[in-house]
């Protein structure tokens, strides 16, 4: 087999600020998030010698690959990873410094063929070679923004890189090291994130569902942060009557548009999914149960500085006879729950800090 191949190597820039400067839980989280993201948009084979904190050492040994190929993998990795940022930055509760710094993260991608081959320490595979070298040599460099494409001579045969889109240019520079100089080129890769389409926000979806109850208090605190009371998973039990816990089920910190799992307190389980979309002054998300037989809205309209209107309504499936079995069999329970889940509310928020914050700046 040959011991010729390509170092792919995607690597977090402002990692070191982010894990130093933040609280260090959710820092870990949002990281090993990210990673996933660059491995599961893996689609050119490449495989994983390790995980180097904030980088991947990706490999793959055979021919030089074109340059296209790699532009796509680059384009792919880089435009998920923002993706995922800005969806986080829209959809999560926490306020704490690493989640809404995390925005603030990017990407630089290192490509270079070269030689190396692997060994195996107990149940670890690792590579080796002076090429392996050279590519983490690379990490460290005088290029001054942090979000660029670098590709060594050795992936274009000594020509200058051919712009592969409209807006790309390439410059050159070089790695003075112990061994000798490396010479690369590289490409910014900013443009790239006024490119990114993100998914459509779901829609809320009432037509096969029937209104029962409704619920409106006003709370005096701002949008954001009776958002962050009503929606994070760390707080349903303290002021929702018969919520034991709340989880994610895909995610490692909360956020709306997910499916989650509600444990009740008679230890029932009951996994929903969620869809959200917001306003200047508005916010609006739904937890719908996987059968889509009952389905909770919160709607958040700001009414001042420090004033902020809840309306929590629930829906149930439309069928011939639901609003009249639901109004026999359950209404005067769910109802009186939640007016006495709403008082606590009240509590709640004189407990927690208050986060004037607006959506719209992410």
């Amino acid at each position: 087999m040959s011991n010729r191949g390509l170092l792919f190597i995607p690597d977090i820039s402002g990692f070191t600020k982010f894990v130093h400067q933040t609280d260090i839980e959710h820092s870990r989280l949002i990281i090993q998030e990210l990673l996933e993201t660059l491995i599961n948009t893996n689609h050119i084979g490449l495989e994983i010698s390790e995980i180097e904190g904030d980088a991947i050492l990706f490999y793959k040994f055979g021919d030089i690959p074109g340059l296209a190929v790699l532009y796509k993998q680059v384009e792919r990795m880089f435009c998920e990873f923002h993706k995922q940022l800005i969806v986080y930055a829209h959809t999560r509760f926490c306020q704490c410094k690493a989640c809404t710094s995390s925005i603030d993260l990017t990407l630089k991608v290192i490509t270079h063929y070269g030689e190396f081959t692997g060994y195996n320490v107990k149940n670890f595979s690792k590579l080796i070679g002076k090429d392996i070298i050279v590519a983490h040599q690379l990490l460290k460099n005088d290029i001054t923004l942090h979000e660029y494409w670098l590709v060594t001579k050795s992936l274009t045969q000594d020509q200058p890189p051919a712009d592969l889109t409209q807006w790309m240019k390439w410059d050159s520079s070089s790695k003075q090291t112990e061994t000798g100089e490396i010479p690369f080129h590289y490409t910014q890769l900013s443009q790239l994130k006024n490119e990114i389409k993100l998914d459509p926000t779901p829609l809320l979806e009432l037509a096969d569902k029937i209104k029962v109850l409704s619920f409106t208090r006003e709370y005096a605190t701002d949008m954001i942060t009776l958002f962050h009371a009503v929606g994070d998973h760390s707080f349903r039990p303290r002021w929702q009557e018969g919520v034991s816990s709340v989880d994610e089920v895909h995610h490692f910190l909360p956020r709306v548009g997910t499916r989650s799992r509600v444990v009740l307190e008679d230890g029932q389980e009951i996994v929903y999914t969620s869809s959200y979309s917001y306003g200047a002054d508005w916010l609006e998300f739904s937890e719908t149960d996987e059968d889509k037989q009952n389905a909770t809205y919160f709607t958040l309209i700001k009414q001042g500085p420090e004033k902020t209107k809840l309306t929590v309504d629930i829906y149930i499936k439309k069928t011939i006879l639901g609003p009249l079995l639901f109004s026999l069999t359950k209404k005067s329970k769910i109802k009186a729950a939640w007016q006495r889940s709403l008082e606590n509310l009240e509590q709640l928020i004189r407990e927690i800090p208050s986060f004037d914050y607006n959506p719209d700046q992410n």
